[in-house]
């Protein structure tokens, strides 16, 4: 059996990649060992409470619907919806004082005024001022292939939209927030909600992250009827153009000889050959795992092998099936908190930034700082008529007490202290509401998701010049490997982990050229974004 193409995973990368492909009349091959496509993209049946949904991975999805890939491959045609709740994210603090961000800038910068005025103003100045700067730099560099970092720099230098960016980029977040901010409750509000999930807060080189993402035109989303939706119409997609996906199979090694990849085997003994292999995985499982070591040269072996991941990514999950949804004690005074999409708990004070990180570094559980949503406020079709699911996360380190395997003795532990935690803020998450709950550790995405090492949802660190042309290691920067015939296509390749499809579309124009075949969707031309920089 052969094809042109053959992707390793099913991630949402990996189907961006393989739809823009099969729209190219290249004949691709997707396989994968779980049991079903879509990687983060899940969406599981409560098997004790049917009829109950929940997200175990992937749920809150920033700006997914102005995607180039989302209109390209037209996926509303094929079933996708999104929805994007107006009061975006609370923040609920103990003594029951909210800070919110809206989708109306107005709205949340009132919300900001009554913890600051000055931090009011400073949010609407840092909103405007980079709305520029995302619209003109950071969308075309995250939908192009990257450029070395010492070429970009010297390009941004020419323009002075490009010298702020640089100016600001070399602060950390926690610089930014220092500087800019005065309330100790925004600080830490704009470092969680903006910031602690992707990034290390104390990476100089990254203090653009927080001003970027609130000059976005999108916040947070959701997908209708569960994450597992948006990998639906992608497969749908690309069985429309002639793609095959094949899932629940193992790879036992990807082929290669002299010249070149030449296909995979699978551990069943079955060959199938391709012109091309393109890597969904991380660079461990990629060159270490599944590369002969006679194919890799021992400088790219070293390299794979030093990909860090990160360290504040891995979460701990906590999911309820429940006969009402969440009530929330400070929505007595603001009924609105109730109608949040996001909400963030436990979180008042800057200090608590470095006591999670420190946790982290030591394998101890932090004081609890945590958010979740209830999806079935937004979207009736993920409980029965008239019942909600629910969720709360928490970031809690991998590696617990030292070792991961203590998660299996000590995760319901943990999930029955979160769920107390959970209750002192909204009371009617007692036993007479709650049908069913279930935890998930750290341990568990690994399990289920080995390409989440260390149970890294985001797939790599931004640490370790990790970043840009960099991503995951240099020589392997721009979507090919070092290896002729080999591709890397997954959130270990700029631009980074979250549900942004564009390391896989990214993957797709270096894929296309190579194989000459005719590019057929409107890419940004990166060159004349920046001739275009004032």
């Amino acid at each position: 059996m052969s094809f042109d193409g053959i992707i390793l995973g099913t991630g949402h990368n990996a189907l961006v990649l393989q739809a823009y492909l099969s729209r190219c009349g290249l004949k691709v091959l997707a396989i994968d060992r779980a049991e079903t496509p879509g990687g983060g993209l899940s969406t599981i049946e409560n098997p004790n409470a049917p009829g109950f949904f929940h997200n175990p991975h992937s749920f809150f999805h920033r700006a997914v619907t102005a995607m180039p890939w989302y209109r390209d491959l037209e996926l509303e045609s094929q079933g996708a919806r999104y929805t994007e709740p107006e009061l975006n994210v609370a923040m609920i603090l103990p003594d029951g004082r909210s800070l919110q961000w809206w989708t109306d800038l107005d709205r949340t910068r009132e919300s900001f005024a009554q913890f600051s005025r000055r931090d009011a103003d400073a949010l609407v100045r840092w909103t405007e001022e980079f709305q520029p700067v995302v619209d003109q730099i950071l969308i075309p560099e995250a939908q192009s292939p990257p450029l070395e970092s010492d070429e970009r720099r010297r390009i941004l230098e020419r323009s002075a939209l490009g010298r702020r960016l640089l100016e600001v980029s070399a602060w950390s977040p926690l610089e930014f927030v220092t500087s800019e901010f005065e309330n100790d409750a925004i600080r830490a509000g704009l470092l969680f909600f903006n910031g602690l999930r992707e990034v290390d807060l104390r990476l100089p080189g990254f203090g653009h992250a927080i001003p970027s993402l609130l000059a976005s035109r999108h916040k947070a989303q959701m997908c209708v009827g569960g994450s597992a939706n948006l990998a639906k119409a992608s497969i749908a997609d690309i069985e429309r153009h002639g793609g095959s996906i094949r899932c629940g199979i193992e790879l036992k090694t990807i082929r290669a000889n002299g010249t070149g990849v030449t296909g995979v085997e699978l551990a069943d003994g079955e060959t199938i050959h391709a012109s091309f292999v393109a890597s969904g995985l991380n660079p461990q499982q990629t060159f270490l795992q599944f590369l002969p070591e006679s194919a890799v040269a021992s400088e790219i072996r070293e390299s794979a092998s030093q990909f860090e991941y990160n360290l504040l990514a891995p979460l701990f999950g906590l999911h309820l099936a429940l006969n009402e949804a969440p009530e929330y004690r400070a929505a007595r005074a603001n009924p609105d908190l109730n109608e949040a999409f996001m909400v963030i708990l436990g979180l008042e004070r800057l200090g608590q930034f470095h006591e999670i990180v420190e946790a982290h570094e030591n394998g101890s559980v932090p004081p609890t700082v945590a958010w979740g949503a209830c999806p079935t406020r937004f979207d009736a079709s993920q409980a029965p008529d008239g019942k909600h699911s629910t969720f709360l996360w928490e970031k809690l380190p991998y590696r617990l007490n030292g070792n991961p395997q203590d998660w299996l003795a000590y995760r319901d532990e943990h999930g029955k202290k979160l769920l107390d935690f959970w209750s002192e803020h909204a009371p009617n998450l007692d036993s007479a509401n709650i049908i069913d709950q279930f935890c998930l550790s750290p341990l568990d995405t690994e399990q289920t998701l080995p390409n989440m090492r260390q149970g890294d949802l985001l797939v790599g660190s931004f640490a370790n010049g990790q970043i840009g042309a960099n991503r995951p290691f240099p020589g392997a920067g721009r979507y090919r490997a070092p290896i002729e015939g080999l591709y890397l296509c997954g959130g270990s390749t700029h631009p980074g982990g979250n549900i942004t499809g564009l390391c896989g579309y990214n993957a797709a124009s270096v894929i296309a050229a190579d194989f000459k075949r005719q590019i057929w969707w409107d890419r940004p031309d990166l060159s004349e974004a920046y001739d275009r920089l004032q």
